[in-house]
């Protein structure tokens, strides 16, 4: 939009007010004119502007393009290479891995071998504690069977002896009983035999008298 040119009040009073409307007049064509061919330049210019734009973007997108390809083919360079750096570091690691696991291994066999050896050991040192115990007390068994076997028979002979006497002085006293009872029984039957004799005799003599009386 164009700007309207003005002057001062004293440039109107030296110059006279026609004179100077056509010199206003004069300036606002000219900036019309002006600012019309600067449109049409700037028009112009935009359009090369933008149809360079347009092909340095291109270049761009094409130099972008194989820079990316360069750029891709570096990283795929190198990350072929990174693999064969980790595939490398990975074996070495699992070989490693592998000589420590057998050094490991190895280590808990020996350790495993020198336990069951202890083991062993003390199983061995507790078997012959226990026999020398068994042994012991089976010693001490035996003693106590053997002192306890005596006062048995110390007793079962003390008791037999008891029992003998006792017999004994039984077998007496029934010899002694049997002897007065067969004493006793021998007067009885005497006196019973004098009393059957006397009796026979009292009936006889009777019986006499009465054969004779015939």
């Amino acid at each position: 939009m164009p700007v309207t040119a003005r002057l001062s009040k004293l440039f109107y009073e030296r110059m006279g007010e026609q004179v100077t409307n056509e010199l206003v007049d004069w300036f606002n064509s000219v900036d019309e004119d002006y600012r019309g061919q600067l449109t049409t330049l700037n028009e112009l210019n935009f359009s090369r502007f933008d149809a360079k734009l347009e092909q340095r973007v291109v270049e761009l997108n094409a130099r972008l393009d194989r820079r990316v390809g360069e750029l891709n083919a570096k990283i795929d360079w190198h990350v072929g290479k990174l693999h064969g750096k980790i595939d490398k570091h990975v074996a070495e690691l699992h070989a490693k891995i592998d000589r420590h696991v057998a050094d490991l291994n190895a280590k808990i066999d020996r350790h495993v071998a020198e336990l069951n050896a202890k083991i062993d050991k003390h199983v061995a040192e507790l078997h012959a504690r226990i026999d020398r115990h068994v042994a012991e007390l089976t010693a001490k068994i035996d003693q106590h069977v053997a002192e306890l076997t005596a006062r048995i028979d110390q007793h079962v002979a003390e008791l037999t002896a008891r029992i003998d006497q006792h017999a004994f002085e039984l077998n007496a006293k029934m010899e002694q009983r049997f002897a007065e009872m067969t004493a006793l029984l021998e007067r009885r039957l005497g006196e019973q035999t004098r009393w059957l004799f006397v009796a026979w005799a009292t009936l006889l003599i009777p019986i006499i008298g009465l054969w004779t009386r015939r």
